[in-house]
Parts: C-alpha cells; structure tokens; sequence
C-alpha cells in the first residue's frame, strides 16, 4: 500500500495526496472537509490527473504516425506511482516519467510534474510537463476533483458562477464517450448556472474555450470555492446518481470528436510541445465564507 502524504498548514489545514495517481484524497480548511469521501459503490475516486490526453478516445485507441496504441480515457497518470521529488511541510511534487509500460500505450519521452501547494484556505496545483524526446510531444492534462455537494452541509440551491459571459450551447456526448457537432443549451443566467441533479443526465457539462479564467462554486449559504485557472481553456462539470460530489474539472484537451479518427498530433485541442520544452498549466483553489 502506497503511504499518503499530509500538508500541514500552520492554521490547522490540511491536504491528504496519494503517490498512486497523485491523488488528492482530503482537502480541509476552516474545518470544513471540501474532497468528497469516495464510496467504491458510486464512484471509486476523489480527485484523479489526467495525463497524456483527456477524455474518451474512439474505439479506446488512438493513432501515432500510422501506428496504434490502446490509450484510453483520461490516458495513463491516474493508474501510475509517481514519485516524491520534493516534498516540505506545505508542498509536494509528484513526478511520473516515461517508462516502457507507458511507451506500448504513447510512444514519447516525457516528464510529468504534479506539484500541490497548500496555504491558508487554499489549495494549488501546477502541472508541468516536460519533452524529453526528439519529437515534438502531443499531450492533454487536466484535474478532475470531486468537491463536497452539498458544500459545507448547506441545503441551499449551490451554483457555479463565471466571471465572464460563456456560451450557453455545450457540446452532447456521444455513444462511446465520443464529443458530437451538436449541442444542447444550459441555463445560464447572468453568468451563473444552477446546480441539480438531471444537469448531470446527459453525461458531463463541457465547457470549450472558455472567457473565464475564475469560476466560483457557491454553496447558496455563505461560503464559497472559487478556482483560478491559467493555461486550461476548459472547463466540466460532472456528477453520478447518489454521489454527493460535484467534479469541477479543468482540461486543456477533450475527448475525440465523433466524426475524428486522425493522428494524435492533429486531433483538436492537443497542446504540441517541442524537444526539450516545458509547459505548466495552473489551479488555484480558495475557499472564502462570505
């Protein structure tokens, strides 16, 4: 069994991570538990890395220069030991490099860091990945935490709020995971959208190039967690029948496009990272009581 690591933060907060996946397993401040406590039953994770693409892939494989390999959703990060590179009492890096159990399934040298930095009621995570081979690198990552809903046991009607106009038609989810043309419209209502359960009915709610780059979920009772994103022009929002969590996920790819079937390096939204080059993607979350 792989040992948790536990931030301290002077204030009495605490963050819980797992080396397995780079997971964050707890998440308290003010005394308040934001991580939702996983029930195998339901959904049997709390907040899982996705990393070296997101979402689904058609027929669970992708292709690489005529080539395939059987990448499948959310790749390979969250069902991987990562390493502690560096570790104090209010941060950690995770790290994951290239092995040949990840070369079957992508065929790159990589570096993948996940560093998490707790601080008074706030929470960030930066994800840094690093080409280590002689090809340009195609990647996706993002974070997929599961938040308490209801957040701090308030029975208020919770509701997700942009800090800019964002459009009202998301794409539908198709058979097999896969993104389709069409769409369907949300209620989106001076920036803010409502919270409730047949939200989720249709699969996950995906956000493409979003305006925002600060997104507030609000309990409707005084408290709030607000996320600042840099370097993730997407945004989900995903929940399961009888899992008190809503997922606020952050992606800077998505699933394959229903009508695609091309190369890795030319499906939509793949970051394209040169030999020997580093990008970090960003999140910071902040819990604040009105």
């Amino acid at each position: 069994m792989t040992t948790d690591v536990i931030l301290r933060h002077a204030n009495g907060d605490c963050a819980i991570l797992n080396p397995f996946g780079a997971e964050l397993r707890r998440w308290r401040t003010n005394e308040t538990e934001l991580i939702w406590r996983k029930d195998p039953k339901i959904w049997d994770q709390t907040a899982p890395v996705l990393f070296p693409i997101v979402g689904w892939t058609r027929d669970n494989r992708v292709r690489v220069k005529d080539q395939f390999y059987p990448l499948k959703l959310h790749g390979f990060a969250w069902k991987k030991k990562f390493s502690i590179t560096q570790q104090d009492d209010c941060s950690v890096c995770f790290t994951l490099v290239d092995d040949a159990e990840t070369r079957r399934l992508y065929p790159f040298r990589f570096r993948f860091d996940c560093e998490v930095i707790l601080s008074a009621g706030a929470l960030r995570f930066r994800l840094s990945v690093s080409n280590q081979d002689d090809q340009p690198l195609p990647y996706a990552c993002g974070l997929h935490p599961a938040f308490c809903w209801p957040l701090a046991a308030s029975s208020s009607i919770h509701s997700i709020r942009f800090e800019k106009e964002e459009r009202p038609d998301i794409p539908l989810i198709c058979e097999g995971g896969l993104f389709s043309s069409a769409t369907r419209r949300i209620s989106l209502y001076d920036r803010g959208l409502s919270l409730t359960p047949d939200l989720f009915a249709q699969e996950a709610l995906c956000f493409l190039d979003i305006n925002s780059t600060q997104i507030i979920y609000d309990n409707g009772a005084g408290q709030s967690l607000s996320l600042e994103l840099e370097r993730f022009p997407h945004l989900a929002l995903w929940s399961k029948a009888e899992g008190e969590f809503v997922c606020i996920e952050t992606w800077t790819g998505y699933g394959d496009p229903e009508n695609f079937s091309g190369d890795l390096y030319e499906k939509p939204s793949m970051q394209i990272l040169s030999p020997g080059a580093t990008q970090t993607h960003s999140a910071t979350f902040k819990f604040q009581t009105n």
